[in-house]
């Protein structure tokens, strides 16, 4: 029997001295979960300033707070320049032990943390800025009303993140190499089609072969990311293949100034079919060569590779899934499907 019952401890004063007992192991623990959380953050982002902005933490706590867990361990964890932290070889072998049970506890919080049982909290995603408006942000409302306890945190911008790093929970794109610990869910295909205005078409004749395309001024999309404009191999519905081959007249930086420069008649453009299908709909563009296409992979979901995904990331990752087969997304968006 315990000393302190065994005396006669009165049981509100037991029930404090208990309660200040668990109080303080929560503390304790709690503490090392932030103290583990600025190791692991700063390992990934290779600096004590980015990894205390993601954390909104001073760089000075969260140096403090590795030099703790330094001293706790016994080993030095990263050897410190001026420029950028390195891990030691201790430190390497630390975080590939330590990383996945964290994430596994951070979820297993998350998770506990939702209003009522409900998914719950912000929501970081990330996406393409013409994409997401077109076709992401006009579900929000419905998956609002449906995980009212979420909070949307929306990146939009046209280029990969590192998802982990950078601490999103899901983003949406095409085209990105899935780094480690990142799982990909299609959603639909990827597929670039040329296209061109009415007028255009009408001045210039009709285009009835791949051979024909180099006497056409091309609008040519360049990578903000290399700089390059990269080349193509247009693809047949009959898997038949032929080297895309245009008369660069211009370029621009994304798919959508593309086709708003192809509607005003200067030429043929290679766009991403998610942002030509308004202007086809309506009339403004036309698909040239409409049997050809670049196949591009897929437009995917991408996502932490978890077993213990957060409530609030799995409902997100469904609803998106969901809706887009509902309305059609991935038939909408295949080149060889009629609009």
């Amino acid at each position: 029997m315990d000393a302190s019952i065994d005396r006669g401890l009165p049981a509100d004063k037991m029930a404090i001295a208990i309660g200040r007992v668990n109080l303080g192991l929560i503390i304790m623990a709690m503490e090392s979960f932030s103290t583990l959380e600025c190791f692991i953050r700063s390992a990934e982002v290779g600096s004590f300033a980015e990894a205390a902005r993601r954390l909104s933490l001073t760089p000075a706590a969260v140096g403090k707070n590795v030099a703790q867990l330094e001293a706790r361990l016994g080993v030095r964890l990263f050897q410190r320049s001026t420029r950028k932290l390195t891990l030691t070889e201790a430190g390497q072998r630390f975080l590939g032990e330590v990383s996945d049970s964290f994430r596994t506890i951070q979820y297993a919080m998350a998770n506990l943390a939702s209003a009522e049982g409900q998914p719950a909290g912000a929501l970081r995603v990330s996406m393409g800025t013409v994409f997401g408006r077109l076709y992401v942000l006009p579900m929000l409302g419905e998956f609002l009303q449906r995980y009212p306890a979420i909070i949307p945190d929306w990146h939009f911008d046209n280029r990969q993140v590192d998802l982990i790093g950078q601490g999103f929970d899901a983003a949406i794109g095409g085209g990105f190499e899935l780094p480690p610990g990142v799982v990909a869910r299609k959603l639909t295909p990827a597929h670039r089609v040329l296209v061109a205005a009415p007028d255009y078409l009408q001045r210039h004749g009709p285009i009835d072969a791949p051979e024909v395309l180099p006497r056409h001024a091309g609008i040519l999309i360049r990578s903000p990311q290399t700089g390059r404009v990269r080349s193509w191999p247009l693809t047949s519905r009959w898997q038949e293949q032929r080297p895309l081959q245009l008369h660069q007249a211009m370029t621009m930086s994304d798919s959508d100034a593309a086709c708003a420069v192809a509607e005003q008649g200067l030429g043929i453009a290679l766009v991403s079919l998610p942002f030509a299908v308004p202007y086809l709909v309506a009339g403004r563009l036309r698909r040239v060569l409409p049997d050809w296409y670049v196949d591009d992979g897929h437009i995917s979901l991408y996502y932490a590779e978890h077993k213990l995904l957060p409530g609030k990331t799995r409902a997100f990752i469904d609803f998106v899934v969901q809706r887009f087969a509902e309305q059609g997304l991935p038939r909408r968006f295949n080149a060889l499907e009629t609009l």
